[in-house]
């Protein structure tokens, strides 16, 4: 009596005699002749992407070094974020929309300059004997991102929504004019233009990364 497994034997060596199981047979895990166009277009959109996206950053922190130094690059960034404050509160409960994309635009420019801060300039202002400045505004960007998921959880129409926004760009107006006017001044009298220029060159790689 033949059982199955001597049946599944036996098709199995006609197979392979009759040349089915060599060249005309490919293991699920082999590249079929036609895949490497495929392939090649997949590698050469992801190379396109990354060559775009590697311009956008270039673009967009090439025009904040455009301002000049490291505090002239952040108070540019300083204005550009209180346009956006002041675009918001131009709108009405009617405009959900715009107010979204307004505050996803404040967003991503509040996160990308907090992240220039934080890993250059208040560090470099604590290794120069200005923690208790460093600190403080370390706290406040505490505050900032309070002020941005507060915010993110209110509906774009919502009765109190431009008096968030309003007490929000208060606080970021404060900060600004401590840094532009007391803190950065100070700190920058006291850098050589060695050191002046390193930061500015930190900045700038840093901006560029969040960009």
């Amino acid at each position: 009596m033949v059982t199955r497994t001597q049946n599944r034997t036996s098709n199995r060596s006609t197979a392979s005699r009759s040349g089915g199981g060599s060249s005309n047979e490919r293991s699920a895990f082999s590249w079929s002749e036609g895949a490497a166009p495929v392939i090649a277009a997949a590698i050469g959109g992801m190379a396109i992407g990354l060559a775009a996206n590697y311009g956008r950053k270039a673009l967009m922190q090439g025009i904040a070094a455009a301002a000049g130094d490291w505090d002239e690059i952040l108070a540019a960034e300083h204005d550009a974020t209180l346009a956006t404050f002041d675009k918001m509160l131009a709108t009405d409960e009617t405009q959900t929309f715009k107010r979204r994309m307004l505050l996803t635009k404040l967003c991503y420019s509040l996160d990308k300059h907090a992240y220039e801060e934080e890993m250059v300039i208040y560090p470099a202002l604590r290794e120069a004997n200005e923690a208790v400045d460093a600190d403080h505004l370390d706290h406040e960007h505490g505050q900032i991102k309070t002020f941005i998921y507060e915010l993110g959880q209110m509906p774009a129409d919502a009765p109190n929504w431009l008096e968030k926004v309003r007490e929000f760009r208060e606080l970021v107006s404060r900060h600004a004019h401590m840094e532009e006017e007391q803190v950065f001044p100070r700190f920058k009298e006291e850098l050589s233009e060695e050191q002046n220029a390193r930061i500015t060159g930190m900045v700038n790689r840093d901006g560029f990364w969040m960009a």
